[in-house]
């Protein structure tokens, strides 16, 4: 294809919203190693007094990840609570249905709030509306967040935790939707238990926000009119929706796979529709905002779980491992949220170390980054400020699910305080680089930092413990001159460029 280019013009007043950072949250769920061998393994050379991997840690600490949504998951709609706080000793060890794994509850709340705070991260802690309700769930909320004087909030005290936890951010279940799910509910019994565990809960706290399940994918049967159903029963007490979404790449088609943030673009578009549609029926001043907390691409790990011997401890479950195509796409994704910076409030990367997710370890070895690592880290430590509109001219191409693929993903993101502009772009060629002038004229007095480039001849490299096929590196040949940007995007590629005010 000959003569391809793309234009861009880009104006400080042209914005969309301010980022809010919990859009690159992640998620820790009690599934395969991503708690045991993953954030905490006692016996590594790298523990700490707790237990927690500090190589680990150190990774997470790169991708300045702000919140973390925990302990499930499919896992939480048999979980009893009460089982991980205590001494340990003291705590049973039970039948995990969800991955039907044993699990030891030797790490609990308690410990994943210290957790949390050696990485930076809140915690978006997640209640049991499967096999459980309103009660387990006030009862919950009074350990973690009140002070103390009441029964719940003494037994806290009396494990060690002597102030709060003071979560603010709550999941009422998970996937309610789904036919998997232990105590799967119809969208009016999950509406029903939904609003009346959120009034509790925010009688207990009233400064939480609480998000709703939506629907488990976009593909859903119910969807839109789960979402519809639930915020029409429980909209006074909710101030998010979930939205839950994976991709894979089955047939080994790149241009196909690689255009599939059209569909999360599409899932974003209807529930928003779908929020402000019973807002409107409601005659409510109050918008619901999107809380897209799982996402991600998961495929490649699918045949090696069917084979996994059921009641283990910590086997080694959905540990996808992640090649360059998966890097293009997770960067894809996260342009998508920045374009909805106005309504997709909170996100959280499903998972963060071994299951599904950007960081890997070895029991008792190494921990390295996977090729998702790179875009995820470089927008949640970039991307903070204002989401800006790039008026954006590119080719585009069709594939065998979608028509008029832009071949140029792009946001944009304006950190005022720190006079700095940040520019994310995918070029999802797979044959030609792509040229790409960018109008900057009202950023004045403006100079181009770096252009860092994520580029492999071949989507399937992956990264190991031993070798690094796909990682970040520098573009030498992008000019800033007279307020309009010249670069060339690689053909296949994942761009940042940064510029600030001189």
């Amino acid at each position: 294809m000959a003569n391809v280019k793309a234009k861009m013009i880009l104006d400080k007043n042209y914005q969309i919203a301010k980022v809010d950072e919990r859009i690159y949250g992640s998620f820790i769920e009690h599934l395969g190693r991503a708690v045991y061998g993953g954030i905490y393994e006692p016996g590594h050379p790298e523990a700490d007094e707790q237990g927690f991997r500090k190589d680990v840690i150190d990774l997470v600490k790169e991708l300045q990840v702000p919140i973390v949504r925990y302990p499930g998951g499919n896992m939480v709609s048999a979980y009893n609570w009460e089982d991980g706080v205590g001494p340990k000793e003291d705590r049973p060890r039970r039948l995990e249905l969800a991955w039907r794994t044993i699990e030891t509850n030797e790490v609990g709340t308690n410990e994943f709030a210290d957790w949390a705070k050696k990485v930076g991260a809140e915690v978006m802690m997640a209640v049991n509306l499967g096999t459980r309700g309103i009660d387990a769930a006030r009862n919950f909320i009074e350990y973690t967040n009140h002070p103390g004087g009441t029964y719940w909030s003494d037994l806290r005290r009396s494990h060690g935790y002597e102030q709060p936890h003071n979560i603010k951010t709550w999941c009422l279940g998970n996937e309610m939707d789904g036919s998997w799910q232990i105590g799967h509910k119809t969208a009016h019994e999950y509406g029903r238990i939904a609003q009346e565990t959120g009034k509790a809960m925010k009688l207990v706290d009233p400064t939480i926000e609480l998000v709703a399940c939506g629907s488990s994918s976009s593909g859903m049967p119910t969807f839109p009119e789960y979402e519809a159903t639930t915020l029409d029963l429980a909209y006074d007490h909710l101030d998010f929706i979930s939205l839950h979404q994976y991709y894979g790449n089955r047939s080994n088609d790149p241009a196909n796979f690689l255009a599939k943030n059209l569909d999360m673009d599409h899932f974003i578009k209807t529930v928003i529709s779908t929020c402000d549609y019973i807002k409107a029926k409601k005659r409510s001043k109050k918008s619901i905002n999107l809380s897209f907390d799982e996402w991600n691409v998961w495929y490649h790990s699918n045949q090696a779980d069917r084979e996994i011997e059921p009641w283990s401890i910590a086997p080694p479950q959905l540990e996808d491992h992640y090649n360059f195509e998966d890097a293009l796409l997770v960067g894809s994704m996260l342009i998508t949220f920045l374009q909805h910076a106005d309504r997709v409030k909170m996100a959280a990367m499903a998972q963060l170390v071994n299951v599904i997710a950007p960081i890997m370890t070895e029991n008792n070895g190494r921990a390295w980054k996977q090729t998702i690592f790179y875009p995820y880290m470089h927008t949640s430590v970039f991307g903070r400020g204002i989401s800006l509109k790039p008026i954006l001219t590119t080719p585009k191409y069709d594939s065998k699910d979608f028509t008029d693929v832009p071949y140029v993903d792009s946001a944009a993101v304006y950190n005022e305080e720190n006079e700095e502009v940040t520019i994310f772009l995918v070029n999802k060629h797979l044959e030609s680089s792509m040229p790409i002038d960018i109008d900057l004229r009202s950023f004045e007095d403006y100079k181009l930092v770096e252009h860092i480039e994520l580029v492999n001849d071949d989507l399937k490299a992956v990264n190991t413990a031993d070798h690094q096929a796909v990682a970040p590196q520098s573009n030498k040949d992008s000019k800033l001159d007279n307020g309009v940007l010249s670069a060339n995007l690689a053909k296949t590629s994942w761009n940042v460029i940064r510029l600030k005010k001189s």
